[in-house]
């Protein structure tokens, strides 16, 4: 199939070449960032319009709400060069509300729409391994199964428009607050003088195990927090979820005071470590870190 991709970041440029492998054609807007190795990989056309114009199905894979309005609607926007039939498949991370707004655009335009936000970060999107949960009607989402297998292994369709993002929104919330809980727990051991290390490897084989506590407790202790998935889009994610929650009405107080972590992250200076480095906002509030930085 001709797929148009736009969003050649750290996840989405992986993603694509796993289409191209896979021999699709993959067309992309041009970007003063496109490196060489994507030049000679994908044809490069003007802008997202050009894209549409030119591709049977379109993913976008880029940072936000804005960004996705910015790319399907804006001037030169992939909706300029769509026509009937075609399909929209949103991976990014974006608010539930605007998706639904999103899809209703361009179901209007005689158009299919996806929203399926993944998890599984860096390596997930290398190994074609990523989670992916999906928003679509049943129709839509067979159509794109065979795209979405080439990028990821556990596939869900939850519901209709919307369900794959709030499904997003619901995985960052247990991610980021396990990520904290790990880095207490972390803090804790170390300022009470026992090896982090060892601890850690305690911890992973009773109740407290997890695949968090597994990569980013490694992550904590060997002070490896080149970014997988970053602070500031993971503190991104979180404020998705305060304010959805404010619009159904739900507490999540454990969710804000997380975000509060990321926030002081940011503040730090620190919004593109790994998420993992939220460790390092706990490390300055107990002043001793886990490990020495190297």
């Amino acid at each position: 199939m001709k797929i148009g991709f736009i969003g050649l970041g750290i996840m989405g440029k992986p993603m694509a070449g796993h289409l191209k492998a896979a021999g699709h054609d993959i067309i992309v807007p041009e970007r003063k960032s496109l490196d060489a190795e994507a030049r000679a990989a994908f044809a490069v056309v003007a802008d997202p319009a050009a894209v549409a114009a030119a591709a049977e199905v379109i993913i976008l894979m880029v940072p936000d709400t804005p960004d996705v309005e910015a790319v399907l609607f804006g001037a030169g926007g992939v909706a300029a060069g769509l026509s009937k039939g075609k399909l929209v498949i949103d991976m990014s991370s974006i608010s539930p509300t605007a998706t639904k707004e999103f899809a209703a655009k361009v179901n209007s335009l005689g158009c299919d729409y996806i929203d399926a936000p993944v998890s599984g970060g860096e390596v997930g999107a290398k190994a074609a391994s990523l989670t992916i949960m999906v928003g679509a009607e049943p129709a839509a989402f067979e159509r794109a199964r065979p795209l979405l297998e080439a990028m990821g292994k556990n596939i869900t369709l939850v519901g209709p428009n919307g369900a794959g993002q709030t499904t997003k929104v619901a995985n960052q919330i247990i991610v980021a607050l396990t990520i904290e809980a790990v880095g207490e727990a972390l803090v804790f051991a170390s300022k009470a003088g026992a090896d982090p290390v060892k601890v850690r490897q305690a911890l992973m084989g009773g109740l407290a195990t997890s695949r968090i506590l597994e990569l980013h407790g490694e992550r904590m202790v060997k002070r490896t927090f080149n970014p997988g998935f970053r602070i500031a889009l993971h503190q991104k994610d979180l404020n998705l979820a305060l304010q959805s929650a404010k619009e159904l009405g739900v507490a999540l107080p454990n969710t804000a005071s997380t975000q509060q972590l990321f926030s002081a992250s940011v503040a730090a200076g620190n919004g593109g470590l790994d998420h993992s480095g939220l460790v390092k906002a706990l490390e300055a509030m107990a002043a001793h870190p886990v490990a020495p930085d190297a």
